[in-house]
């Protein structure tokens, strides 16, 4: 039988990982953003320099709002820091 401590851990985890993902798929946009700016790279990304910048601070606050989701929800589910 499954218990529902059982079922909050695995969602708990599950949404962490959802998390994880947002954040690197945001942080992998602003890289080849930054990358199509300086050249390296042929599509995709910020038109200019100015729109990179509002790009990593998105990135940053993106981030952040994530990071603490992710120790909310750990909280909730029950997931212990190793």
């Amino acid at each position: 039988m499954v218990t529902i401590r059982e079922v909050k851990f695995a969602i708990a985890g599950a949404i962490a990982a959802a998390f994880g993902f947002i954040i690197a798929l945001i942080w992998k946009d602003i890289i080849i953003g930054i990358m199509k700016l300086a050249g390296l790279w042929q599509e995709g990304g910020p038109t200019d320099w100015g729109a990179a910048g509002i790009a990593i601070v998105v990135g940053i606050v993106i981030t952040v709002i994530s990071v603490f989701g992710i120790l909310f929800i750990s909280k909730w589910g029950g997931i212990e820091k190793k």
